[in-house]
C-alpha cells in the first residue's frame, strides 16, 4: 500500500466538522448522530506526527467495531445502526473515507480517561521504580519491567487537548467529577472488559499490556463504551510469544513507533519529527498483523 492512499485529513464538504482530533475526525450529521472517521493520523507523545500510516485508521476502525460486538453484553456502546450511503450519499465520498468510518450515536462524553493495566511498563514502571506505586496504588516489592500485575489496575486520568498531556488523577478525583455511583461504575465496567478482552486476545496469542476507554451518557445517564475499544492506538499489544518480564517486549502498537522517536533528540513537543519510510511501512505491517491475529476465525 503506498502513502499515496493514506487518509491524513479526511473532507466531507456536506457535513459540518465539529472536531479533529489527534487521529479521528468528526462530523455533525443530526442532532442525534455523528459520523467518525479515523484517519491514518499517529500521535505519539500526544503529539500529531507529520506523516500517515497507511491502512491505519482501517485496521482500527475494524478492530474496534469487533471489540464493540464482543463487549455489548457488558455495556452498550455508541454504534448506531444508520446506514454510511445514508450519511455520506456521494460515492466517490464514500470511496475516500474506505472503512475508516463509523456513524455514532451522540452522546455526552464524560470528562475521563479510564486507564486499566495489566503489566508493568511505560509510565507505571517508571513510577514504581521511583515509589513502589503506580499512579498512588502500591504494589508487591520485587517486580521487574513488564511483569504481570497480581490484579488490573484501575488509573484515570483527565482528558488533554491537541499538544497537551493527559495527568493521572486519583479514584477519589474521579469520584469528584464524576460523582461516587458513576465512577464506581466506570472503573467497575473497565476492569471487567479489560479482563475478559485480555483473556481471549492471549488465547489469540496477543498480551494486552494496558489500555485506556473512553465513556459518555445519554440523555438518560444510561453509561455507553464510546470512541474506540481495545485498538493498537489505544492499547499496549505485546506477541505473547516473544513476551519475557525483565525487558520491554515488541510490540504491535504504536509502541514500535515511540521506541524510534526516543532514540531522536527531541523534547517530544511539535513540531514532531519525520519518520523514516522503513519506520512507516513497519508500522502499518504492525498494525495488521494484530488485527490479523484478534480477529481471525481460527
Amino acid at each position: 500500500m503506498s502513502e499515496n492512499s493514506a487518509l491524513y485529513e479526511s473532507s466531507i464538504p456536506h457535513l459540518k466538522l465539529s472536531n479533529r482530533g489527534k487521529v479521528r475526525d468528526i462530523y455533525q450529521v443530526d442532532d442525534e448522530h455523528m459520523l467518525i472517521v479515523a484517519s491514518d493520523r499517529l500521535s505519539a507523545f500526544d503529539v500529531v506526527l507529520p506523516q500517515p500510516i497507511p491502512g491505519k485508521g482501517e485496521v482500527l476502525t475494524r478492530v474496534a467495531n469487533f471489540w464493540f460486538n464482543r463487549t455489548r453484553e457488558i455495556i452498550p456502546n455508541h454504534l448506531s445502526n444508520k446506514p454510511l450511503q445514508e450519511v455520506v450519499p456521494d460515492p466517490d465520498e464514500r470511496a475516500q473515507l474506505g472503512a475508516r468510518a463509523s456513524v455514532v450515536r451522540k452522546l455526552k462524553p464524560l470528562p475521563v480517561e479510564a486507564i486499566v493495566r495489566g503489566y508493568l511498563i511505560g509510565s507505571g514502571w517508571k513510577d514504581y521504580q521511583n515509589s513502589g506505586a503506580v499512579c498512588g496504588i502500591q504494589l508487591p516489592t520485587g517486580l521487574r519491567q513488564a511483569d504481570k500485575l497480581p490484579e488490573a489496575i484501575y488509573t484515570p486520568s483527565t482528558k488533554a487537548e491537541i499538544g497537551s498531556h493527559d495527568m493521572n488523577i486519583s479514584f477519589d478525583q474521579t469520584v469528584d467529577l464524576l460523582g461516587k455511583a458513576l465512577a464506581e461504575q466506570v472503573r467497575d465496567a473497565s476492569i471487567r472488559i479489560y479482563t475478559e478482552c485480555a483473556a481471549y486476545a492471549l488465547a489469540k496469542g496477543i498480551i494486552i499490556a494496558d489500555t485506556k476507554f473512553e465513556f459518555g451518557q445519554d440523555s438518560k445517564g444510561r453509561l455507553y463504551l464510546i470512541d474506540e475499544v481495545l485498538t493498537p492506538d489505544s492499547s499496549r499489544f505485546w506477541p505473547a510469544d516473544q513476551y519475557r518480564p525483565g525487558i520491554s517486549p515488541p510490540s504491535f502498537d504504536k509502541q514500535f513507533v515511540r521506541d524510534y522517536l526516543e532514540t531522536l533528540d527531541w523534547n517530544k513537543a511539535p513540531p514532531a519529527p519525520y519518520l523514516p519510510r522503513e519506520i512507516i511501512d513497519r508500522t502499518a505491517e504492525k498494525y495488521r498483523e494484530a488485527e490479523t491475529r484478534l480477529t481471525a476465525s481460527t
